[in-house]
């Protein structure tokens, strides 16, 4: 993938990394790729968007993380004080040793619309009281290619590189998969809406206390999507020619407002130490390989064979 490369031949220059994760989704936001690319540097992980998560979260988050040799801070790019934290980390790292950091270089990170390019932003407004210096957008893919070297910090010299979302090639587990395209990471041209909608509403019914139906202003709660979204539609007037149901607006309606945050602070991902372990185990440690990874490593087999059968023959 272009970005990964990318990010390889840029890794020489940075002393800092800031990986960008979706505080929505803790653990469905993490890109294992970035392991290997990342290896020997400096790595700070940041939560963004934690004002769209539960603040209760956040301990059980930074436990498991620690346990994992991973440093994290939450932010939420709407406020300078939790923007600084990353400062802080920039500013006492370069200061720590100023010959060998002249000037500190940061590479931010991330899944697509894990909300990197508006932390550049609130970076550069909260350490320089500057304004935009990277594009944003509500759908993945608004960064498209590294960025040029920009400024955050004059007094020690910090500067920062925006690099392109990157995604998995292949999630392996689909309900993380359904969890990213939720939070935008997928575009919904790609994803499935409507197995988005029916995998939501069976999380928004999992969530004591959270009363969607007067939030949508709908009659009564239900885990059934058809009888749901024929409630939605109603209420909206998601209607076609002839007064027919537009199912297709309903779920739309239903997807952005779960974008927007009118459902409250929610968080997607299990966090008990059960389920953390084996999120791990399952999607990082043992991972499948996608189609293309499996492909490389059928044809590197086949010539490691090729190589032993001519050794064992003398050709070699």
């Amino acid at each position: 993938m272009a970005g990964l490369r990318e990010m390889r031949d840029q890794m020489r220059t940075v002393d800092l990394v800031v990986e960008t994760r979706d505080a929505r989704i803790p653990l469905s936001s993490i890109n294992k790729q970035f392991e290997q690319i990342i290896k020997g540097k400096r790595r700070v992980v940041v939560y963004n968007k934690a004002d769209l998560a539960p603040s209760a979260i956040q301990a059980a988050v930074r436990q498991e993380m620690d346990k994992r040799g991973q440093h994290v801070l939450f932010t939420d790019t709407s406020i300078n004080q939790s923007v600084r934290q990353i400062l802080t980390v920039a500013r006492d790292m370069a200061k720590s040793d100023p010959i060998r950091y002249p000037q500190l270089v940061i590479m931010v990170i991330g899944m697509p619309n894990v909300g990197k390019s508006s932390l550049i932003n609130a970076l550069r407004r909260t350490g320089l009281n500057r304004g935009k210096a990277a594009n944003t957008g509500a759908k993945p893919g608004v960064t498209r290619s590294l960025s040029s070297k920009i400024r955050v910090l004059e007094s020690p010299p910090v500067y920062l590189v925006d690099t392109p979302g990157v995604m998995i090639p292949f999630i392996p587990d689909p309900i993380a998969a359904i969890k990213v395209a939720l939070t935008g990471g997928i575009k919904d041209n790609i994803a499935d809406e409507n197995v988005l909608a029916d995998y939501l509403l069976f999380r928004l019914n999992r969530f004591a206390g959270l009363d969607y139906c007067s939030i949508l202003g709908i009659e009564r709660p239900t885990d059934d999507i058809t009888d749901f979204l024929q409630q939605l539609g109603t209420r909206i007037g998601a209607l076609r020619q002839g007064g027919e149901l537009d199912t297709d607006k309903a779920v739309q309606f239903f997807l952005r407002a779960f974008r927007r945050g009118r459902f409250g602070q929610l968080c997607l991902d299990d966090l008990d130490e059960r389920s953390v372990e084996e999120f791990f185990q399952r999607s990082l440690e043992n991972a499948p390989l996608s189609k293309n990874q499996s492909q490389k490593a059928k044809r590197a087999a086949q010539r490691q064979r090729s190589l032993e059968r001519a050794r064992k023959r003398k050709l070699l």
